[in-house]
């Protein structure tokens, strides 16, 4: 709308000097005057109107070009997913009643972690019932049977049990110890074999009380438990000790405490 008044602006100055040249000049230099007057007008009116319109077309079709790029780009994408859903809704659910579990064993034992001895917790937490947990750094107590009611409520009764075989005097087998492998590269091996196993155990682990591990130079992972060290996972291809030092800076980069022992390396969270 604010180009009309102008455009017309124009054709009044065009017309003023059409009529100057129609009444002081007269011959063939009236005629060169009227086609430089028009000429002069069309070179101000293309200046003014034209290039100015041609470019803000070649705008809006380059901004449809990249709208159109985008939203092809967003057709392929996968849909948003909520972070950490990665994991399934049902493991998602127990690491919150693992919280709610590790929090009212801390309210009388500070220094109590656990474990399930269920094979599908997720199943009692989700549709009520008593499940069963190993309890550790709890005096005169090893075990707990743990009730979820259909209203949310949590009911925790400790037991001490002791198995057969330590009356007994029976030693339990030697577990198996997974061999080790050398990777070329600590960050290698910690995108393709170490962050899904290190992330799981860890968000499992800190559910339950705990807030640290010990990764040995085999690979075994290991906790502290009470007095005693248990192991929890093993990681494959583990880099030899030589490598610990750059191993230790790509799990700072993640977020962890990394420290070298005697005994392997301890991340802390």
């Amino acid at each position: 709308m604010k180009n009309k008044p102008s455009l017309w602006n124009s054709v009044s100055v065009l017309v003023v000097a059409v009529l100057i040249v129609t009444a002081f000049i007269r011959g063939m230099a009236q005629i060169w005057l009227y086609a430089a007057v028009f000429a002069a007008w069309a070179v101000w009116v293309s200046v003014r109107f034209l290039i100015p319109y041609l470019q803000a077309k070649h705008h809006q079709m380059e901004a449809r070009r990249i709208r159109k790029k985008y939203e092809a780009a967003q057709a392929k994408e996968p849909s948003q997913k909520i972070p950490d859903a990665a994991d399934p809704v049902s493991a998602v659910l127990l690491r919150h009643v693992n919280f709610r579990i590790s929090s009212y064993l801390k309210s009388a034992y500070p220094d109590a972690t656990w474990e399930w001895r269920e094979e599908f917790p997720e199943r009692i937490v989700s549709k009520g019932g008593t499940g069963r947990i190993q309890v550790f750094g709890i005096p005169d107590f090893n075990y707990a049977d743990v009730t979820f009611s259909q209203q949310a409520d949590i009911n925790c009764s400790l037991l001490k049990i002791v198995p057969l075989s330590q009356m007994q005097g029976q030693p339990e087998p030697p577990k198996a110890q997974p061999q080790n492998e050398v990777p070329v590269d600590p960050q290698i091996w910690y995108e393709k074999q170490g962050r899904t196993v290190l992330e799981n155990l860890i968000a499992d682990l800190n559910s339950r009380g705990h807030n640290s591990l010990t990764i040995k130079e085999n690979g075994e992972i290991a906790i502290q438990r009470a007095d005693q060290e248990v192991k929890q996972a093993a990681l494959e291809n583990v880099p030899e000790k030589t490598y610990w030092t750059r191993l230790a800076k790509v799990f700072e980069s993640e977020g962890l405490a990394a420290q070298i022992t005697e005994n392997g390396m301890v991340l802390s969270w």
